[in-house]
């Protein structure tokens, strides 16, 4: 990885929560290989390498990875550039506020002038100039003891994601944040834009410190929990089994906000989270005819349209179906339409409990 060039954001951690089932893209992505281990908009990157990529110019090599014990190795695969103790594996899925917490716990200790934000490793991003100033703002807003959120500004009313709602104006473009707000219905979303609410996208920027005494001040054992783990590693084991299972969000943005300690600087820089087949359609360009992730000699289409990902290297053909789906990983077949590709964690589940975990 590149060194970070001047100006950078003094002493500013890119941290990396690499988890998530991604069931909503089954097949393509399982327990085993989640999303984030994929390329997934044809760039020869995975999710997880093109975090790294954007954030580099800011950080140079102070990148914390937290992944579950299981893609460790695959992580340092793909990772080459990231020191093998600086990816940190968690032994079981507890949250995002375990992740970011523990990774916020170990930073205190090892550079305690650091400001850390925190990324996930299943975003797509596409100003990714733009979103590197929106960052090197928020480490700016940080620096005076912030919780500072990117809030993205809405390209049209979203029922799938999180709001935020801007308060009083601050330095720059930030502001405090009155509230975060939970997936609304369509109606609500809608009102949500006009009036100038931001997308909630989870990433968060502070100093160490301040994440975990802003945890403290409303679950003082998890705080405590997580420092005693950074103080002594070999404690993991037996106290990571006993931590909440509770998203940043709910433990400490949202009382944060109430409190009036969090800061939001909103951005417009294409955003993703690659929820569903329908918005990876959307970020690889679907024109109206098939769209092909993989080897487009294998596909052939007659008066059809959607999302075509022949991964299991077999012959596809699709004839008059419009926005289709269609995934093809050789030990299992997708087939729905665009806009039923939420319900496709509904076939996990079921798969699931008909024993065929083998194949989630």
């Amino acid at each position: 990885m590149t060194s970070p060039p001047d100006p950078a954001p003094d002493r500013l951690w890119a941290v990396i929560p690499a988890g998530g089932a991604g069931t909503r893209l089954w097949p393509l992505s399982r327990r085993a290989s989640p999303k984030f281990l994929h390329d997934l908009t044809g760039s020869g990157r995975t999710l997880l390498q093109g975090t790294v990529d954007r954030l580099a110019p800011l950080v140079g090599d102070r990148v914390l990875v937290v992944t579950g014990d299981a893609h460790r190795q695959a992580v340092l695969h793909q990772l080459p550039g990231v020191a093998p103790a600086d990816v940190v594996a968690e032994p079981s899925a507890r949250d995002s506020m375990a992740a970011v917490g523990l990774a916020a716990a170990l930073l205190e200790r090892r550079d305690p002038d650091a400001v850390m934000g925190s990324f996930a490793a299943d975003h797509v991003i596409g100003d990714e100039e733009r979103f590197r100033e929106v960052v090197a703002e928020a480490a700016a807003v940080a620096r005076d003891g912030w919780l500072v959120t990117v809030g993205v500004a809405p390209t049209h009313p979203s029922t799938g994601f999180g709001y935020v709602r801007p308060g009083g104006p601050l330095a720059g473009t930030a502001s405090r944040v009155d509230e975060f707000v939970e997936k609304p219905p369509l109606a609500v979303a809608t009102r949500y834009v006009a009036e100038g609410l931001l997308w909630n996208a989870g990433m968060f920027v502070c100093r160490p410190s301040v994440m975990l005494d802003l945890l403290a001040l409303s679950d003082p054992g998890f705080a405590a929990a997580l420092r005693g783990i950074a103080a002594d590693p070999g404690t993991l084991e037996g106290v990571w089994p006993t931590l909440p299972r509770i998203a940043v969000d709910h433990a400490v943005a949202e009382p944060a906000a109430a409190a009036g300690r969090v800061a939001v600087v909103p951005g417009s820089f294409g955003w993703d989270d690659v929820g569903d087949f329908a918005s990876l359609l959307d970020i690889v360009g679907g024109d109206g005819d098939l769209t092909v992730l993989g080897d487009r000699g294998l596909v052939h289409g007659v008066d059809a349209s959607g999302l075509v990902v022949p991964a299991g290297g077999r012959t596809v053909a699709v004839v008059g179906l419009d926005d289709v789906v269609v995934v093809d990983t050789g030990d299992a077949l997708l087939v729905t339409t665009r806009a039923r590709a939420q319900d496709v964690r509904r076939i996990v589940a079921a798969l699931k409990e008909d024993g065929h975990d083998e194949l989630t």
